[in-house]
């Protein structure tokens, strides 16, 4: 199980989420309590082993702007969430990074992945811990690779897991003590869970 731990800020939890076997790390620029800055970014990938995917996370910021902002930042992979249009993956896939889609699922959502790497399927509020209704996976997911992401916590991820079928799965608040604030335990537990779901 491919497992991404977003949000993070400190190089302690950065620290916590690569010695509990996360796959990919997640630095927020999108306008968030979890939000970074480039120069914060590029810090804490740079303790970040080769192995373990670093995501940018952008929201209502130009894809070309974030393509140079995860260029700029030393990261490996690109993710573009919300309602981008697919004209702006056309801008960003094909560049030195990985690309992820990430979107919600509604009855219109194409979940074609646009030429990216891998989709993420997260809750309509992203960020937020709310949980959403997986069983509309049950006639329309996409293909693998995708993400699951949206209320997941220690305690459901492995629950999520079963019903949903991921092929990998996505945290943020999940994992916090408060808001924006990630907790290294809650962040071993949730790698543990994931992985041995």
């Amino acid at each position: 199980m491919f497992v991404k731990v977003c949000g993070l800020r400190t190089p302690a939890t950065v620290a916590a989420a690569v010695e509990s076997g996360a796959d990919a790390l997640g630095f927020v620029f999108a306008e968030s309590v979890r939000r970074v800055g480039v120069e914060q970014a590029r810090e804490l990938a740079a303790a970040v082993p080769a192995h373990v995917l670093t995501v940018g996370v952008f929201r209502g910021i130009d894809a070309a702007d974030a393509a140079r902002m995860t260029v700029d930042a030393g990261l490996g992979a690109l993710q573009l969430h919300g309602d981008y249009p697919r004209a702006a993956f056309d801008t960003v896939v094909g560049g030195p990074f990985q690309v992820i889609r990430a979107t919600s699922l509604g009855p219109d959502t194409d979940l074609d992945p646009w030429g990216a790497d891998m989709v993420l399927l997260d809750g309509a509020v992203a960020g937020s811990g709310e949980r959403w209704d997986l069983s509309t996976l049950d006639t329309r997911r996409p293909s693998d690779p995708w993400l699951l992401a949206g209320g997941l916590s220690p305690d459901t991820v492995a629950e999520a897991i079963a019903a949903a079928r991921p092929w990998g799965v996505d945290v943020s608040s999940g994992v916090e003590s408060s808001r924006g604030v990630k907790d290294a335990g809650l962040i071993r537990d949730f790698l543990a869970a994931a992985k041995g779901a």
